[in-house]
Parts: C-alpha cells; sequence; structure tokens
C-alpha cells in the first residue's frame, strides 16, 4: 500500500486479471456461445426437421416407451419447445435380483432415444453440438470434473477481484465509455477494455457472482460437514423425494399424459411442462411426475405435480421452497438465462460478448503497456514471450479450434466410432496446434496468421455446410429455415471480424525501445 489505495488496487487489477486470463477468455467464450446451445445443436443435427405440437409429441413419445420399454422401472422424457424440435426420452431398466446395477444401466445409447412428433425416432449424427460448450465453460475438458470446477470457482474469484479493482482503479472509466479513439496505440486498447467494461458492467457483476453461488457447496462445504455425518443427508433433505413404492403386480394402462399437462400449466399460470417422469408403467402404482420448464420462470427449480398413473388423480405438488432455496434457484436461473426470450437471450449474448472482448483486450494490453518499456522488445525477456504467445494461442487459437468442432461435424464420416468425441478433439488439435505455431514464428507474424486462420475457418464453415447438407443459408431464405440463414450470418461476421483482426496486426508497427535505452545500446555498440 505504499504507493496509495488506487495504485495497490491497479496492481491487484493487473495481476488478477492476467494470471488466469487466458481460462476466463475461454470460460465467456464457451458460455457465451451456450445462450444459444438449443439453436447450435439443431445446426449440428440436420437431419432433425421437425417443430411438433408438445402435448402431442409427449403423448407420442409415451406410446413408443410402452411399445418399446414396457417393463422399464422409469420413464423419463423430455418434451419438444420452440428451440428443441424433438421429443428425448430415457428409461432405466427394471431392477433385476442379483445383477449390479452399473451393468443393468448400460451405455446411454442404449437406454435413450430422440422421437419426432410422431413419436418416431430420429437417426441424426452422432454428436454433443452446443451442450459441450456449455458444458465445457465450467467443467472444462480432459481433467476431472471436480478439480475443473475448482480452477473455474478460483478463476471466478479472480475476476471478481479484478472488477472491484477495476472499478476504484478507473476512476474515469464511464467518462472513458465516450472516449473510444482508434490508432492510438495502448491508448486504443485501454479505451476497449474500458468500454466494453462498462458496456455491461452489472452483467459481469451478476454472472461473476452467480456462478460462484451456483457452485457454492462444492467451494464452502465446510457448514454441511459441520451439521451433517454425510454429505448426502444435506442432499436429501434439501431435495426431499418421494418415497419409491414398489410393484403391485396388477397391470392397469396408463391415463393419457396431455390433460395433465394442461392442468399443470394451469397451475404454473401458463408456463410449460419441462419434464415428465413415470414411475412403474404398465402398473396400477405408476405415477406421472411433471416438473415446469426451467423457461418458465426465473428460478431455475421448477415446480412438480404428482398424478396416479391409472387415474390421473392429483396425488402431491411440491411444497413450496424456502428462503434460502428459492434465492440460489433465482441465482442459478440468471446464470443459465434459460427463462430469457428472444430479446432478453441476445441482451445475454452480445453482454458475453462484450466480456470476451473485455478479458481479450486486457491480456493484450499487458503486453502493449510492457513492450515500450523493454530495452529491446526484438528480444523480450522469458515472461513478456510467455505471455505474448499465450493470447496468440488463446484469442486466436480458441476461435479456430471452435470453427473446427463445427467442420468436424459436418466432415468427419457419418458412422464413425465414437464420433462425437472426434468432433471434441478436433477443436483441441487446432487450438494446440495454434500454441505451437505461436511458439515457432515471431509474434507479430503468429497473430497475424493465427487469425486469418480462424477466420478462414469460419468463413468454410457455410461453404463446406453447402457441400455437404442440402440446408444452407440459401436454402433457407427460399424455405425459412431461419435457423441455417441466421447460422451462416453468425460464421461470416466472426469471419470478418478476425479478418479485420488480422489485417490490423499485419499493419502495427513494432514498438522502439526508449530513448534513454536506445542510446545507451548505441554507446556500447560505439564503445
Amino acid at each position: 500500500m505504499k504507493d496509495g489505495f488506487r495504485q495497490s488496487m491497479a496492481w491487484l487489477h493487473t495481476w488478477t486479471g492476467l494470471l488466469l486470463g487466458w481460462l476466463l477468455f475461454a470460460m465467456f467464450v464457451t458460455g457465451t456461445a451456450a445462450y444459444f446451445q438449443e439453436e447450435i445443436s439443431r445446426w449440428m443435427k440436420p437431419e432433425v426437421i421437425a417443430a411438433p405440437d408438445r402435448e402431442a409429441a409427449t403423448q407420442a413419445a409415451i406410446t413408443y416407451l410402452n411399445r418399446t420399454q414396457p417393463d422399464a422401472e422409469n420413464w423419463f422424457i423430455s418434451p419438444p419447445s420452440a428451440r428443441t424440435p424433438t421429443a428425448n426420452v430415457f428409461w432405466q431398466p427394471r431392477k433385476v435380483e442379483g445383477e449390479e446395477p452399473r451393468k443393468r444401466r448400460g451405455r446411454r445409447g442404449d437406454t435413450s432415444a430422440t422421437l419426432d412428433g410422431q413419436g418416431q425416432p430420429v437417426t441424426a449424427r452422432e454428436t454433443q453440438g452446443g451442450f459441450f460448450l456449455y458444458r465445457f465453460h465450467f467443467d472444462l475438458h480432459y481433467i476431472p470434473v471436480h478439480w475443473a470446477r475448482y480452477l473455474v470457482g478460483v478463476a471466478a474469484m479472480f475476476m471478481l477481484i479484478a472488477i472491484f479493482s477495476g472499478i476504484v482503479t478507473h476512476k474515469k472509466i464511464f467518462a472513458d465509455f465516450f472516449m473510444l479513439r482508434f490508432g492510438k496505440g495502448q491508448r486504443s486498447w485501454l479505451d476497449a477494455h474500458n468500454v466494453t467494461a462498462v458496456f455491461a458492467l452489472p452483467f459481469y457483476l451478476m454472472i461473476t457472482y452467480t456462478g460462484l453461488v451456483t457452485l457454492a457447496t462444492q467451494y464452502m462445504p465446510w457448514g454441511i460437514a459441520a451439521n451433517y455425518s454425510q454429505p448426502d443427508a444435506f442432499f436429501e433433505e434439501v431435495f426431499p423425494g418421494r418415497a419409491e413404492v414398489e410393484r403391485s403386480g396388477i397391470s392397469a394402462p396408463l391415463v393419457p399424459v396431455t390433460p395433465l399437462m394442461e392442468v399443470a400449466r394451469q397451475r404454473w399460470n401458463g408456463a410449460d411442462v419441462g419434464s415428465v417422469r413415470v414411475a412403474l408403467p404398465g402398473d396400477s402404482n405408476s405415477t406421472i411426475t411433471l416438473t415446469r420448464a426451467s423457461s418458465g420462470a426465473i428460478g431455475s427449480r421448477g415446480e412438480s405435480i404428482v398424478f396416479s398413473g391409472t387415474s390421473g388423480d392429483l396425488i402431491e405438488a411440491s411444497a413450496p421452497q424456502g428462503g434460502a432455496m428459492a434465492t440460489q434457484s433465482v441465482m442459478i436461473g440468471l446464470h443459465a438465462g434459460r427463462f430469457a426470450g428472444w430479446g432478453l437471450r441476445w441482451l445475454y449474448f452480445l453482454s458475453g460478448m462484450g466480456g470476451t472482448i473485455m478479458v481479450g483486450s486486457g491480456l493484450v494490453l499487458w503486453t502493449v503497456k510492457r513492450r515500450a518499456k523493454l530495452a529491446d522488445p526484438a528480444r523480450p525477456h522469458f515472461g513478456f514471450r510467455l505471455v505474448s504467445r499465450m493470447n496468440v494461442a488463446t484469442i486466436a487459437g480458441l476461435p479456430a479450434g471452435i470453427a473446427t468442432y463445427f467442420l468436424a461435424n459436418r466432415l468427419l464420416p457419418l458412422g464413425m466410432e465414437a464420433r462425437a468425441d472426434w468432433e471434441i478433439h478436433s477443436l483441441f488439435i487446432v487450438w494446440g496446434a495454434t500454441l505451437i505455431w505461436a511458439i515457432a514464428r515471431p509474434e507479430k507474424r503468429a497473430w497475424v496468421e493465427s487469425l486469418a486462420l480462424a477466420g478462414g475457418l469460419f468463413a468454410a464453415v457455410p461453404v463446406i455446410n453447402a457441400l455437404t447438407v442440402p440446408r444452407n443459408g440459401i436454402t433457407g431464405l427460399l424455405s425459412g429455415d431461419w435457423l441455417f440463414v441466421a447460422f451462416d450470418i453468425a460464421m461470416l461476421i466472426l469471419a470478418i471480424g478476425l479478418g479485420f483482426a488480422a489485417r490490423k496486426a499485419a499493419r502495427a508497427t513494432t514498438a522502439k525501445p526508449p530513448r534513454r535505452a536506445r542510446a545507451i545500446k548505441e554507446e556500447l555498440a560505439t564503445a
């Protein structure tokens, strides 16, 4: 604190923003894309075209399960929605005496199906679609989820510290919002950082804090440990389930689910059903549990209603949430944004883009500010080279990897073993290759070539899509398939933006060493 409070906060802001800035950039990029994860998944499954009625599709899904899995212990149905045109069904095979649970469950593909509006299985390419980008932003990949979430939590805490210290440091931050100057070197990078920081400052505070709250029980387990002998006891008390009912052995048909969905919608003030669970199907003790869709309210934990599976009578409804649980539900809902309509979802997306630019410009600003202070910018010290190369690999390499992820979805053979995994592997292969390229090449050339590569890959997505599947931007304009039109436009906008960045990087001038350093160097050369 010897230099004063604001100067100390500036130091704190710089280093908390840098140390995990590359991870924060990746979290912002993939988290921002996740606001349209359903649309990305639909694009990555071009075989899925239907847009069925929710109630009819749900009833058709039950008919399918009744025909193919009549002896299952439970059925789970996710009805279609405006953003997801198919019904996804899962089932839990009946328990067999003496059989291990892991063997009984089998592989996920053996206990699930994707159905159209008529209850017929949809054959689509194997892919994780937008769900992978959503999970990556807080679970990462290739490392245990438990440790990944700790690392993400530390990064989020650093982000929160960087935001507050940045507010203290930049006393004219709101005035600087109107001072975006181009072609001014360090000043331009600082302006870009300030403008994007103020652009959605409340969003950054909300998204960072709620992200920490989402995993609070993992980050701060001491309260649970102090009051419960086992963590499971805490979760059973917080999320109580219905007592399991045994099969009666008496066969009984299941009542139609459509009238029950209408009853639930009326109780939830028009909110849709997000999931249907049928326990003990085909038995007189069967039950049907309907849970409110997360899009129906800000709170992410939807209410549930339980009906008798044979009579349709209401058995019970979920009790009102307490203050703590309701608060956590709203926090998670605010973070995920599933309740948002199209307008608010775009605001979430644009705010996330602003956060991405804010973190990326901050990383670049670190090198810009220090380059001019180097005795010889052409031969910087190891720490500077490390940061500059990591900047190239992250800011240019991750977008290149995501574009490759989309291209792999179209180019990999449809019957390829572990196809979805190889789509993901392709992302990291290109990302890693960009890091190697950034290390091997001079810094300026690495920026230009990596940004140009990323732009070229995004520009290739609409072209490859048009050559491999019949649905694309042009046919979409003629048929009203607006998802594919919007996706092509988004890819081209990203390609143009990255191409423009590559052009600016090519025209950038290398900073000269300070005058005094040059004079000393000249004296040494002539001595």
